[in-house]
């Protein structure tokens, strides 16, 4: 009865929440953050989360461009991701302690990429170093035995020291998970239930979302891309898997009220999220299927597309060619035998 009055109170009025903003620029033991870093909550649920902005991480954003979020609860608070930098992870404890003094009780990680985990130093190092759980895929990227991924990282880590110096600077290191699981992790924190599933590889070996089943909000990490062009150009990418993914969220019952998804707007109409994360990689895979099936070179495959459904949209420029080269070489190498 409690869960079905909290879902009805949650679908009366499924709009975002601004929290007030402190005053900026805020001060870090990593580097002065000067970006606003709104928090928001879900209309009628302890649940909150902070919106990246749109581009490739820089100076220019600070690395903000990744979404993460918490849910407090009655013995503790669970966090999902944590941001691109120590510094602004340590602004998103800060924001936490704004609303509850309660204790990080978990970080789940939606997967081991940069944009997403840099900010478990700042947990680490300023809240008690809470246990942090992702996919054991996760463990091929800080070092285990998933080919490249161990090196990928450390190449990451020095382009960043580089590209957001100072938020990201020789004191910076990656914190591995305590904690895997495989397929599926279910939990209880404070009398709310959380169920983390694993849907990679997809965009990235260990893609995992997170379900907050009692106030029927899903967090997606990178499997939805809201209101932007998803990122596909990478070794780890697996598109056919990802849209399994994607079919999965479809399949949920109770279908969740509210999405926080990994990068873009947080939404009411999860439905719509995901099939906009899902048409794009349909028509991508399409396209570049043809081309392979009539032998064209991928130049030839790009030029004769018909982009303009996408090309309006936020990281078209710096994300849709490498992604259609990327879906252009995966079809390729299935079409022909390669690994």
């Amino acid at each position: 009865m409690i869960r079905l009055l909290r879902t009805l109170l949650l679908g009366l009025c499924l709009t975002q929440v601004a929290l007030p903003t402190a005053a900026e620029p805020v001060a870090t033991p990593y580097g002065e953050v000067s970006l606003p870093m709104e928090l928001h909550q879900v209309p009628g649920a302890p649940v909150y989360y902070l919106i990246g902005l749109s581009g490739v991480p820089g100076a220019e954003n600070e690395g903000h461009t990744s979404n993460a979020g918490f849910v407090v609860t009655d013995a503790g608070v669970v966090v999902f991701d944590a941001l691109g930098t120590p510094a602004l992870g340590y602004r998103m404890l800060q924001r936490i302690r704004e609303v509850t003094d309660q204790p990080i009780e978990r970080i789940i990680v939606s997967h081991y990429h940069a944009d997403h985990i840099y900010g478990l130093q700042a947990f680490e190092e300023h809240a008690g170093d809470p246990p942090v759980w992702a996919q054991q895929l996760a463990l091929g990227y800080v070092g285990g035995s998933s080919a490249s991924q161990g090196e990928d990282a450390e190449r990451r880590l020095a382009q960043r020291r580089e590209a957001l110096f100072p938020w990201v600077d020789e004191r910076t290191h990656i914190v591995a998970p305590d904690h895997t699981f495989e397929k599926e992790l279910r939990f209880e924190v404070g009398g709310v239930d959380f169920l983390v599933r694993h849907l990679g590889p997809s965009h990235a070996p260990g893609d995992s979302i997170m379900l907050v089943e009692d106030h029927g909000v899903l967090f997606s990490g990178d499997v939805i891309y809201q209101g932007r062009v998803p990122f596909l150009d990478s070794p780890q990418t697996d598109s056919a898997r990802w849209l399994e993914g994607l079919d999965y969220l479809t399949s949920l019952e109770p279908a969740p009220r509210f999405i926080i998804p990994g990068h873009g707007d947080a939404s009411s109409n999860p439905e719509q999220a995901v099939r906009a994360t899902r048409d794009y990689i349909r028509y991508v895979r399409e396209a570049m299927r043809k081309a392979v099936a009539d032998f064209m070179t991928f130049d030839e495959a790009y030029a004769q597309t018909d982009w303009s459904d996408y090309e309006h949209l936020p990281a078209f420029d710096a994300s849709n060619r490498g992604n259609a080269y990327r879906i252009f070489l995966e079809l390729e190498a299935a079409a022909f035998g390669g690994e």
